[in-house]
């Protein structure tokens, strides 16, 4: 997690980022983690908080609950996003048995303008967005370039979060005209990825289970979800790695198997990549 200075040129910009990160939380543990956070980002779940800034929270996996002032208490799932406001109280946190959240948070004239243009509003402050790999690479890149700090590196991040400001307003509109058969179709077929994980099957396979043809098949699905169905196959393998990487006691050979990578150095290969940081590092990082 990173807390950001922010000068007078940055300001200028019209969208500065103030605080970025990402953090998973184990099953049955304590929430917030016990990290030190400066004094108004302090957060106690039963008494809930108030910040001074907007911020991004995107729940990619697992489910908990978020309530605020002008929302009432809501579930929360795995490929959700919640938009924080300033000066509104909130509070939110994981079930028993945890989640893994990405934040970004943020201020300028750019967000009080689409705010006041009525874009966002406190009222509807959670979006499904589903489970997106494009938006998890997009907040560990905020994250990446917080780390390096190089000039300009404030409004690249700030355009990283217009753009997953704008990827929310274009998923909800789309979602509110979308054509009930699509849907249940995409759903079906999700479903059917997820119940044959540890079996995986082919996307052309789920495509004939489905009775529709591969190539509308497979661009509708991307047009729904932001991703390829082979796209969306691997991220469930990556966040299935995650979970019992931060959940279980199976070795990573024993994680490799159950994921049918053929080697062990095929999985951490493709989890490295993913997270940027090898099965290993992961495990001791969630134990920590």
């Amino acid at each position: 997690m990173r807390y950001l200075n922010i000068n007078s040129i940055d300001k200028q910009w019209g969208l500065t980022v103030t605080t970025a990160g990402y953090q998973c939380i184990p099953p049955h543990s304590i929430y917030p983690s016990k990290r030190q956070h400066p004094q108004s980002y302090s957060f106690n779940p039963e008494k809930g908080r108030i910040l001074t800034e907007y911020q991004l929270v995107y729940i990619s996996q697992g489910s908990g609950f978020f309530e605020s002032q002008s929302c009432k208490r809501i579930k929360v799932k795995a490929g959700t996003m919640i938009l924080l406001f300033p000066d509104e109280w909130h509070t939110y946190a994981p079930d028993e048995e945890g989640w893994y959240e990405h934040w970004v948070g943020f201020k300028g004239d750019l967000i009080e303008n689409w705010i006041t243009n009525k874009f966002f509003s406190k009222e509807k402050p959670i979006f499904e967005i589903g489970i997106n790999a494009t938006i998890i690479g997009l907040y560990e890149e905020i994250v990446t370039h917080t780390i390096k700090e190089q000039i300009g590196y404030q409004q690249l991040i700030s355009c990283i979060v217009l753009y997953l400001m704008g990827e929310i307003y274009y998923t909800e509109k789309n979602n509110s005209l979308t054509q009930s058969d699509i849907v249940e179709k995409i759903n079906q077929a999700r479903a059917i990825m997820k119940k044959k994980l540890d079996n995986p099957i082919s996307v052309k396979e789920v495509a004939q289970k489905l009775n529709v043809s591969y190539s509308w098949f497979r661009s509708t699905f991307k047009a729904y979800t932001g991703v390829s169905p082979l796209q969306y196959q691997l991220q469930l393998r990556y966040l299935r790695a995650k979970e019992l990487l931060s959940e279980t006691s199976m070795n990573i050979s024993e994680i490799a198997y159950t994921l049918h990578f053929e080697t062990i150095s095929q999985f951490s290969t493709f989890f490295t990549k993913k997270e940027g940081m090898s099965p290993s590092q992961f495990r001791k990082r969630c134990l920590q």
